[in-house]
């Protein structure tokens, strides 16, 4: 009786996106409700579940007069009519079969005084629209996915005002609720693409109800859901209001249901997104002195393990747009991607997004510097790809017992890269600009950091932080290269294989027999988590992200 809702087959359950809410946050939820709307909500407000599935978001609800749910499938109504035969507080009559997404109010399924009250502008108000819709959406790309699970009336009706967000079920449900039961409270769960979402500005345009309380859960206490991200109960009052949504303070409970402290919650329609940021800096595909390259994916938390620096012949992400790096864009390549990685991805920031910043960055040497070395000492670029322009160390430190093939990246930190005396040529000649102006034309932060490059000139400076890692990391390119055939090119990522093998299912292992291996390698992660909480404030301070 507890799990009735299993008897609707399980693929059947995932291919429409209806899952089970677990009761601590159906509990949970009715307490949000009676807190808006009083304590006794429940008789002076109507109910409408029009996802109900087998009915268990209701449990707890006592007016049954008060309550109408329905569903797409006519076997859930079968269980819930089986479940009001075993005491479920409902009335049969209230339970029906009705498509929310294709059918219109009056064709007939509706139960005659639920529909008054819909018809009824004065009663409408007293409406409470509770769900917990499905969640699927169309694919992105050709393959396998739910293909043409966004057809809909409502769909057709209104994906110009929809705009991306069409491609989601439980957007449309938002969008026919909004602009067809006009004043009613909605009551819903959703994931918080609905407010942070990129895909969603076109949505948030028109979608002006006002969100009177919100609290977060983790995603991987509902049923069948893996991912590491929040949901929302989200209770939005449908009346028009003059400005969009913008922001909220939530309150966040941990998967027992106890509340954990606050998580502030905004729209990011009027900043910019740090891979606008990034992308005019990307080189050319046919640039003759490509480094490496990483894919755009996403400014969200969520997208962070897709963000990797690879050797620019291996096939990566190849649907995502690839930013290609040289000496020219090294240095904001390093900020972008310490900044991406600093900071773990969490269930509770996973939609954070990650934006333009300031430019107080620009005359942070320290933070680019810092930002280099973890970069450094974090990528995935693999010698098998071909030469390895990333070697932190010159054959003397390391006691290389071959020449490397490229010296490209001890060169950049030394000041005598290639585009070193190319970028003196260029700040001289500006220099020389420069002093016929007027100070009026050149004052500003921003103009300075135009006329500026971040190819180095001269060696770099490094705080002690990213001293310690240098240290660190040096150490164990010297124990790898005091072994038999070390290959004098290889790279972070080399050295890790190397030493921890690969399984059954060619994934590198976590662990290692070689002791030493073990605590070289536990010193150089014990230096590089001081360097990253060396970077995580300047994150906040130059708006990479917001607090």
């Amino acid at each position: 009786i507890k799990r009735r809702d299993l008897l609707v087959p399980q693929d059947v359950r995932e291919r429409k996106g209806s899952f089970f809410t677990p009761k601590i946050w159906v509990d949970l939820s009715q307490k949000y409700l009676a807190d808006v709307l009083g304590e006794n909500w429940q008789d002076e407000y109507y109910v409408w579940d029009c996802t109900a599935g087998t009915g268990n978001l209701l449990n707890g609800l006592t007016n049954k007069y008060n309550i109408w749910a329905s569903t797409l499938d006519q076997q859930d109504v079968d269980v819930m009519k089986d479940r009001i035969k075993n005491g479920a507080n409902l009335l049969e009559s209230h339970v029906f079969q009705f498509d929310f997404l294709n059918d219109e109010f009056d064709c007939g399924k509706l139960p005659a005084d639920l529909l008054a009250i819909i018809q009824d502008p004065a009663e409408r108000k007293k409406l409470v629209i509770y769900i917990n819709p499905p969640y699927k959406e169309a694919p992105k790309y050709n393959g396998v996915g739910q293909r043409a699970v966004e057809q809909s009336r409502v769909n057709a009706q209104y994906a110009e005002i929809l705009g991306q967000g069409n491609r989601e079920l439980f957007a449309q449900f938002y969008t026919r609720i909004y602009c067809e039961l006009s004043n009613v409270y909605l009551a819903v769960f959703s994931t918080l693409k609905i407010l942070q979402g990129a895909h969603f500005v076109d949505f948030r345009n028109f979608f002006r109800a006002k969100l009177e309380r919100i609290f977060l859960a983790p995603a991987n206490t509902f049923d069948n859901v893996k991912g590491q991200f929040p949901i929302g109960f989200m209770l939005w009052r449908s009346e028009i209001q003059d400005e969009p949504f913008s922001q909220i303070i939530a309150d966040v409970y941990n998967s027992d249901g106890d509340k954990i402290g606050n998580k502030s919650i905004r729209a990011y329609d009027t900043t910019h997104y740090m891979n606008e940021w990034i992308k005019p800096n990307r080189a050319k595909s046919d640039a003759a002195d490509i480094i490496g390259k990483f894919p755009f994916m996403g400014n969200d938390f969520q997208h962070n393990n897709m963000v990797q620096i690879n050797p620019k012949d291996m096939l990566y992400n190849a649907a995502a747009g690839q930013f290609y790096i040289t000496a020219s864009n090294l240095i904001q390549t390093a900020v972008y991607f310490a900044v991406r990685k600093c900071i773990p991805q969490t269930w509770l920031n996973d939609r954070d997004q990650f934006l333009a910043p300031n430019n107080g960055w620009q005359v942070d040497t320290e933070f680019q510097t810092n930002c280099l070395v973890f970069t450094l000492f974090s990528n995935n670029i693999r010698s098998s790809y071909g030469t390895n322009y990333w070697i932190p160390f010159t054959e003397e430190e390391i006691n290389a017992q071959a020449r490397f093939t490229s010296h490209f990246m001890t060169d950049f930190i030394a000041g005598k890269c290639p585009q070193s005396q190319k970028t003196k040529d260029e700040r001289r000649k500006a220099q020389s600009e420069e002093k016929k102006k007027s100070k009026k034309e050149v004052g500003s932060l921003l103009h300075l950091a135009e006329k500026e490059s971040f190819v180095p000139t001269e060696p770099l400076v490094f705080s002690p932080e990213a001293t310690a890692v240098f240290d660190a990391g040096r150490e164990l390119w010297r124990y790898y290269h005091a072994q038999p055939n070390a290959n004098p090119n290889a790279s972070y990522y080399d050295i890790r294989e190397h030493f921890q093998g690969r399984n059954e299912k060619g994934k590198m292992n976590p662990k290692s027999d070689d002791a030493e291996y073990v605590r070289l390698l536990s010193n150089l992660k014990e230096a590089m988590e001081a360097l990253r909480l060396k970077i995580v404030p300047k994150v906040y301070e130059y708006g990479f992200l917001i607090a």
